[in-house]
């Protein structure tokens, strides 16, 4: 099979899989004729960075070939679709080329599991180990780990990529049992615990070496470790190929974020797949669905939510018609107005319309004098949406705002979610 062939079954394998982000990577570019690559820029885009970057990967598996038969996946053992298999060098020699082209910043590999999970990752590492040590390549590295690969290994994949992750695939243990019994939840708990630890343990390592420097004479500073997977790790669920509902997939979502410090956990709504088994839906999830869950995942990661009370209806479900945050506010009406000159900074994070930077502007310009209605607009805040939500100087809204701005979303969400 030509190598043209393989990419064309291989990059669209890989689609199923949200988790490749490359925000807090370390910044490093080619200045001075060495090396090739770069962390930063952007070539040809196609998904965003949190910060609010463009990014564009090679995003693709190593193979599509897999010994294990999860009912989800399209590239399970039993699925009757086109295989390929890359070799090391064709996917480092890929990477290449398209980065010269400009239409990479990075990779983003994965794979089927073949043989036996180290020697699947073996050969993911060995990817990244050419491309770093033979070609000096500086552009940003994901790698997607395999839960029961040896210590040694995932250590090796920590030295040469940006990022590691571990998918936990379905937001509980007795979905995952349900839908991909050869999988383990625990084997994928502890990897990812020992992801924490190293990466812990190195940047603490970092800490201690201080920048200072050494007097004449005096013994010279030790060395700065080398860095391990310093964007981190992340982790993907699949939401909608069981009955979890979104209460249980935020609960989900906390845990991994306090339990192992993610730096993301990205929601994937199912997609049906041919000759699916009858222990799956026959039709996709909304996708508004998953577009619910990010700004859930967002309140509690920036906003000061407890997943417990983003989450109200007796079903469990976010609310499709309506934001999070906005939805929360109409439930506790009884917290509204709130006063912009004197809220404290958790309460206005958590009116609709005030992001986190507004907010700090806001807590600014109060220290200076007191804030007005106008002054929203100055801020570049979306002042019809707040407005009913809060009291300034000249504004008081009337009694049925809320009510109002609440049915003016809904009745808005229909347009906006092509958006998404």
């Amino acid at each position: 099979m030509d190598i043209q062939r393989k990419l064309a079954i291989l990059a669209d394998a890989a689609k199923y899989d949200a988790s490749c982000a490359s925000s807090g990577s370390q910044p490093r570019d080619s200045l001075g004729g060495r090396g090739i690559g770069s962390t930063e820029g952007a070539g040809i885009c196609h998904s965003y960075a949190p910060d609010g970057r463009c990014i564009s990967l090679l995003k693709v598996l190593l193979t599509n070939h897999c010994q294990y038969d999860c009912l989800y996946c399209v590239n399970r053992a039993s699925s009757n679709v086109p295989r390929a298999r890359f070799r090391v060098e064709e996917v480092v020699q890929l990477t290449l080329d398209f980065y010269r082209r400009n239409c990479i910043e990075g990779l983003f590999l994965s794979s089927g599991i073949v043989k036996s999970p180290d020697h699947t990752m073996e050969q993911v590492v060995e990817v990244a180990r050419q491309l770093r040590e033979e070609h000096d390549f500086r552009g940003y590295i994901h790698l997607k780990t395999i839960p029961d690969a040896s210590d040694e290994l995932l250590a090796r994949a920590g030295r040469y990529a940006d990022r590691l992750s571990i998918n936990v695939e379905l937001p509980t243990a007795e979905g995952l049992r349900a839908l991909a019994p050869e999988k383990d939840e625990s084997a994928i708990r502890r990897s990812m615990a020992r992801l924490r630890l190293r990466i812990d343990d190195t940047r603490e390592e970092a800490r201690r070496v201080l920048p200072i420097r050494a007097l004449p004479g005096a013994a010279p500073a030790a060395a700065k470790p080398p860095p391990f997977a310093p964007a981190g790790q992340s982790t993907q669920m699949i939401v909608g190929a069981d009955a979890t509902d979104d209460r249980h997939i935020l609960a989900s979502s906390a845990t991994l974020y306090g339990a192992y410090k993610l730096r993301r956990v990205y929601y994937s709504a199912f997609s049906p797949i041919p000759d699916a088994a009858r222990a799956l839906p026959l039709a996709a999830p909304p996708l508004m669905r998953e577009h619910r869950l990010y700004q859930a995942d967002w309140l509690m990661r920036f906003y000061g939510f407890e997943h417990q009370e983003i989450v109200a209806s007796p079903d469990g479900l976010l609310r499709l018609d309506v934001d999070p945050k906005l939805a929360w506010a109409l439930a506790h009406a009884e917290r509204f107005p709130v006063d912009l000159n004197h809220a404290p900074r958790e309460m206005l994070l958590r009116v609709p319309g005030l992001g986190v930077k507004a907010v700090e502007r806001l807590l600014q310009a109060r220290r200076v004098r007191r804030v007005r209605a106008d002054d929203l607009r100055r801020l570049h805040v979306p002042a019809r949406k707040v407005l009913p939500f809060v009291v300034a100087d000249g504004h008081r809204p009337a009694a049925n705002a809320m009510a109002m701005s609440g049915s003016a979303a809904a009745a808005a969400e229909p347009a906006q979610a092509a958006l998404f």
